[in-house]
């Protein structure tokens, strides 16, 4: 069942037959008809039957224009299909060339058709040849065309699939701007002529995208489906332990987290609208900016320039035969901080205690059940800060939830624990904030107090719970454009509390807080940017006095010499970045990594055909203080449709004289990037898992991934931890990764948003770079 607009067709077909019926109404009048001219001008006296003339229009002036392009656009699609026989013997290719053959141009004669009936011409005004394509969505260059007709084999194979599928995908984009217009598709015929459109050509796509991927010879491309028998590709690295959620952190009866068939022939009784309001429903839950759905009771669409996430969410969404209401990720391993031998790792139903062993390898230690989501944790001493921000969460970490706008038992904020016993934590203190927590930095801590920046993503709660949150982004006291300061005395954790809420992104001449991007395109083709009033991540490199920001809709680099006064002193902007998520400097701070979780971290966009550029990795040089762009990367193992894959957490690999970065990519596993050459990244390494299903999209895989005392661990999302050690290849020699297991952090902890230059010994440093060298 798919979800495209329902209603509003709907709405449109009846005003088209109220209009027809209206029409046909003949009244004996008497009485003048007047039409008043412009300012100044006569005004004339009409007909009845000139007067009725607007309502007995079956078409507009852009559903003519939508005809008449959509015949040239499929027109290019038959030339491209024509090519095939004589180029390659790829059945697949075949077989999607003769699909687009007998559909195109039984629909070109059908547009024709209906051109001709009313009257109207069936050539584009204006427009001749082939220098009219590039007016329309997805139309192949004459460049494209011409290197497409030289191909042969395996090399048309790809040429023809990329190009054919931004052809249809130009095609859904031509039919929703159609939609977009004032009275287009009110014709019965050209509604459901439209709609047919739009699912032929993403069934279509989605078809020629699997079969792009089985192209690759990547191994990662097409893993056998499984939640605890998934098939796995790895390179460069030895796969140490795989650690299972510990009990009463997942759900026997469903530990992958499937959604429930739904019975066959069952229906909404209330057929479209019923269909539209459920998926509705559904969505809803769907994440603001990760990839959890309980957010989305929290998410700020009203205030959403485009209209609200939840609209573009409704349009992509397509329903398969599996009930529509996700699971609320409960017991989602989110993620990690490390002190001495022990990891402690986040989940939204609270968080469990590691000790790490013979060859880093964790063994259970506690768990702490504390539900309400987002989970990220950070340690300092014997305090443990926890991130929280789902409406369920309890000031006394009760199960049972909060029902209710407004209540005294809800807790959302950052929550503080006494770890110093593992076995017996106890919550100490508690931070209530507008917005929850779903990240926070540890920006300094002594012997007195800890400075912790706190980012809030979700929507403002109610004044009525929090006097001073408000929930208006017009009102100069808003919730929106800040992030938190707070302080957690350490003799008196109970004492925390809020000290500043600096406006960073407020215009430096004018002084208006919602001084950066505004939300939406920046040009047509465009990512759909969001709107910069939160930072998702910001991380901290106290030693530098310098914080990246990852806000939404931009990144931004701080002063922070002043750590209740950070000060924005650079920004950037990326058209291709839809969610600016997390960023990581390098380890000298000359350079940072900016992330684009394109899609929320739900959905499958690493696929075959998807960009390159989008959901990916953004690499700035730090330039006298301001960023300078270099390059994009994004992990070139092609995953499938029930895969959701973007760029999400990682860290610096302490490898001396090198930078290199590993990474999660959700259900696009784990990838580790050199970005030594700033301007060239490089994958040198990488394991991944096939998809938790094969038949629904189950939301999984590595949530972060982060080295730690010469291994790399990582939270998977629904299967538990994985951990890992680099293998000596030709792009890292033994003696380096020898040097990065033998480096020292900082007091001996790892906190994610925290960033620590690392140091190494001088015997360590001597052999890496002679290894590099030959010696």
């Amino acid at each position: 069942m798919v979800i495209t607009r329902t209603a509003a067709r709907t709405s449109r077909v009846l005003i088209a037959g109220l209009l027809v019926t209206g029409s046909s109404i003949a009244l004996a009048q008497t009485a003048p008809i007047v039409q008043p001219g412009a300012p100044g001008q006569a005004s004339r006296t009409l007909s009845a039957d000139e007067a009725t003339e607007l309502a007995k229009a079956s078409h507009t002036r852009a559903d003519v224009q939508f005809m008449q392009a959509m015949i040239v656009h499929h027109q290019q699609a038959v030339e491209m299909a024509g090519l095939v026989d004589d180029r390659t013997n790829n059945e697949d290719i075949v077989a999607v060339a003769g699909r687009i053959l007998a559909s195109q141009e039984d629909e070109i004669a059908f547009m024709r058709e209906w051109l001709e009936q009313r009257g109207e011409a069936v050539a584009m005004e204006g427009h001749a040849g082939h220098a009219a394509h590039m007016t329309m969505s997805g139309m192949a260059s004459a460049e494209d065309m011409t290197a497409l007709a030289a191909a042969q084999g395996n090399d048309f194979d790809s040429r023809f699939l990329t190009l054919m599928i931004a052809h249809h995908r130009g095609a859904v984009d031509m039919v929703e701007h159609l939609l977009d217009q004032p009275g287009s598709a009110a014709d019965p015929v050209l509604y459901r002529f439209v709609g047919d459109v739009e699912n032929d050509q993403n069934a279509e796509i989605d078809r020629m995208d699997t079969v792009l991927a089985g192209l690759s010879p990547d191994p990662r491309a097409n893993l056998a489906a499984g939640f605890d028998d998934a098939g796995e590709a790895i390179m460069n690295l030895r796969h140490v332990a795989h650690l299972p959620k510990p009990a009463g952190f997942f759900d026997p009866e469903n530990p992958a987290d499937l959604r429930p068939a739904v019975p066959a022939g069952e229906e909404d009784e209330d057929g479209a609208d019923g269909a539209l309001a459920e998926a509705e429903q559904a969505l809803a839950r769907a994440g603001e900016s990760e990839v959890v759905p309980v957010e989305v009771e929290e998410t700020d669409g009203s205030d959403d320039p485009e209209g609200g996430e939840d609209a573009e969410r409704e349009e992509e969404e397509t329903l398969t035969e599996f009930a529509e209401r996700s699971p609320l990720l409960d017991f989602a391993n989110t993620d990690m901080a490390f002190f001495d031998d022990i990891m402690v790792a986040g989940n939204y139903h609270g968080f469990n205690i590691y000790r790490l062993g013979d060859d880093g390898v964790p063994s259970l230690v506690s768990s702490v059940v504390c539900p309400g989501g987002q989970g990220d944790v950070s340690v300092v001493g014997n305090l443990l800060v926890m991130s929280v921000e789902q409406t369920r969460g309890r000031v006394d970490c009760g199960l049972q939830g909060v029902e209710g706008d407004v209540s005294p038992e809800r807790f959302r904020g950052l929550r503080i624990f006494d770890i110093s016993d593992l076995t017996a934590v106890r919550q100490v203190g508690q931070v209530q904030t507008c917005r929850g927590s779903h990240t926070h930095s540890i920006v300094s801590a002594d012997d007195d107090k800890i400075i912790v920046y706190n980012s809030g993503t979700s929507r403002s709660r109610e004044a009525e719970e929090l006097a001073r949150c408000i929930d208006n982004p017009s009102d100069s006291r808003t919730a929106y454009f800040s992030i938190d300061v707070i302080e957690i005395p350490v003799a008196n954790p109970a004492a925390a509390r809020i000290v500043s809420s600096p406006r960073v992104f407020a215009d430096s001449e004018t002084g208006e807080i919602a001084g950066l991007w505004q939300g939406g395109e920046a040009e047509d083709g465009a990512q759909d940017t969001r709107r910069t009033d939160q930072c998702h991540d910001i991380t901290v490199f106290p030693a530098l006095n310098l914080a990246a920001g990852a806000c939404s809709g931009n990144g931004i680099l701080m002063d922070i010499s002043d750590p209740f006064n950070p000060v924005r002193i650079d920004e950037v902007f990326d058209k291709g970045f839809a969610y600016w998520h997390s960023a990581t400097f390098n380890n000298d701070g000359t350079k940072v990594i900016f992330t684009d979780e394109w899609g929320g971290g739900g959905r499958p966009r690493c696929k075959a055909s998807d960009p390159m550029t989008w959901g990916a990795n953004a690499i700035y040089d730090i330039v006298d203080g301001k960023l300078e762009f270099r390059s994009h990367y994004k992990m070139p193992g092609p995953q499938g449709e029930f895969e959701n894959c973007v760029a999400h957490n990682g860290s610096i690999v302490p490898v001396p004289g090198r930078d290199i970065f590993v990474q999660s990519w959700y259900q696009g596993g784990i990838s580790l990037m050199d970005f030594t050459d700033s301007a060239n990244p490089v994958e040198i390494a990488y394991f991944d898992r096939g998809a938790i299903s094969d038949e629904q999209l189950v939301v999984g895989g590595f949530w972060s991934s982060y080295w730690y005392n010469g291994r790399i661990y990582g939270t998977e999302i629904t299967r538990g931890i994985d951990v890992f050690a680099l293998e000596p290849s030709e792009h890292l020699t033994a003696a380096e990764i020898a040097a990065a297991e033998a480096a020292s952090y900082s007091g001996q902890r790892f906190n994610p948003q925290t960033q620590t230059m690392v140091t190494w010994d001088e015997a360590a440093l001597e052999a890496a770079v002679a290894s590099r060298s030959g010696g």
